[in-house]
């Protein structure tokens, strides 16, 4: 994996998509593929919501899904673009809307392609769940950058590349207890904190915070917590 300039093209995998693209019907159902998702959503917000004041913010949701992020950011009061490459994820996220309520702006764009046109346009940015699914996280992270205002913060969720977070993500959600649809996970993308803070530090972004993201299934909930060895979190900062 390499670090590109935010105009990089390309920067996905169709497999990856077409797979996403595959729950985009059942991604709204709590007992469905995406349940764990479901799950790690209050708990994401939450550490959102502790570094950002929501109300009025313009919050950009990268690889937003079906909208399970975005649509909960925006009953919080911002004003949320999100942005996919899967159609039928868009269509989905488009259509729960007249259902909810709830305004998103749900665009078919790169983070890269959008940078082009919206630099220093948002608050805060969230990336969650999906540099583990990409070619180049580290272009990823530099159109975040060049999206963000200055001052302004992105957050990211994703797995760490640790025997536990093979064991848990991958054997245990995916093969034992069925969380996760199978092939969800590839353990050689799953990126380690230093790799991240590498990525974010040549974006000339400040990485302010990293937390594990603790999903426990007997409770199907999610908290935040100090272990980082599977799922975690990070906040970083575009400097002002």
């Amino acid at each position: 994996m390499t670090t590109s300039s935010p105009s990089s093209e390309n920067n996905f995998s169709q497999a990856e998509l077409d797979k996403f693209g595959a729950l985009a019907n059942r991604w709204w159902d709590p007992q469905g593929p995406q349940k764990a998702l479901h799950a790690l959503n209050p708990a994401r917000l939450g550490y959102v919501a502790d570094r950002v004041m929501l109300r009025g913010a313009k919050i950009l949701d990268v690889g937003c899904g079906a909208g399970l992020l975005s649509e909960s950011l925006a009953r919080e009061g911002a004003i949320v673009t999100a942005i996919d490459l899967a159609p039928e994820l868009i269509k989905v996220a488009n259509l729960h809307t007249l259902e909810s309520g709830v305004e998103v702006d749900y665009q078919l764009i790169s983070a890269e392609a959008l940078a082009e046109t919206q630099a220093c346009r948002f608050d805060a940015i969230t990336c969650m769940e999906m540099l583990e699914h990409v070619p180049d996280p580290g272009s990823i992270l530099l159109a975040c950058a060049t999206l963000l205002k200055p001052g302004g913060r992105l957050f990211v969720s994703t797995l760490n590349r640790t025997p536990a977070a093979f064991a848990l993500a991958i054997v245990g959600a995916e093969y034992i207890a069925g969380i996760l649809p199978k092939g969800t996970h590839q353990y050689r993308e799953f990126i380690k904190p230093s790799e991240l803070a590498t990525w974010l530090r040549a974006a000339n972004l400040e990485l302010e915070d990293v937390s594990g993201l603790m999903y426990e299934p007997w409770r199907n909930a999610a908290r935040v917590v100090s272990r980082t060895d599977v799922n975690y979190l990070a906040c970083a900062v575009k400097p002002e």
